[in-house]
């Protein structure tokens, strides 16, 4: 395997899997006033390799209860995905659950298989576009690429979230693996294929997702 492949892919997943669709049933005198959250991501967020309900979102969820927000997490996240799948998918997914607030978190897949920016950033700007008009607001979650890519790659690909974030006034992470990825212990937070962010891990990329989440809530 080249050596290439083999620092991108603590950045990213790319591994299949199953749709991780959970909604968490909140208490009978929450649920009338419960915003719902909408994540549609890839393996980051479908608890590729975990134990189940120890991924990110269920500890969100987790959170969400502990501070007693009312908020019914939905976790529509297919490891593998693209910025194409999750368009495609959206749709129905709004239709169904309604959504208050939508994570989007997808583009990671797209960097690995080599798809053009231009793309990705016009189906990231499709579904926040989509997401908006339903109502919800939108979080994206953004990625970041390791060195190996070359500089201008890297900035070009950061910037694909920072320009949809600004012209559909949405809500932005920067670098959803921000202390997971960018770490010199980084191989101690992921699995041994060293692919797919550990349990550990978890909490920190919560703990990324959490402020702006919190300020959507309000």
């Amino acid at each position: 395997m080249e050596q290439g492949t083999k620092l991108i892919r603590r950045h990213f997943i790319v591994s299949g899997g199953a749709l991780a669709a959970a909604g968490f049933a909140l208490r009978p005198s929450l649920a009338a006033t419960a915003k719902v959250i909408l994540v549609v991501g890839d393996s980051l967020s479908a608890e590729y390799g975990l134990p189940r309900g120890r991924g990110w979102v269920a500890l969100l969820d987790a959170r969400l209860r502990a501070e007693g927000v009312p908020a019914r997490v939905i976790n529509a996240s297919i490891s593998g995905d693209t910025t194409a799948g999750g368009r495609a998918r959206l749709a129905p997914l709004l239709e169904q659950h309604k959504p208050d607030v939508v994570i989007i978190e997808l583009g990671g897949n797209d960097a690995m298989r080599g798809l053009d920016l231009a793309q990705t950033r016009e189906h990231l700007l499709a579904m926040t576009s989509l997401a908006q008009a339903s109502g919800a607001r939108v979080l994206l979650l953004g990625m970041q690429v390791p060195p190996n890519y070359g500089a201008d790659y890297a900035r070009r690909f950061a910037e694909v979230f920072r320009e949809v974030a600004r012209e559909r006034r949405a809500a932005l992470v920067p670098f959803f693996l921000k202390n997971v990825a960018d770490v010199p212990e980084a191989a101690a937070l992921f699995q041994a294929d060293q692919i797919h962010p550990n349990e550990k891990a978890q909490a920190i990329m919560l703990d990324n997702v959490w402020p702006q989440l919190r300020k959507l809530l309000r």
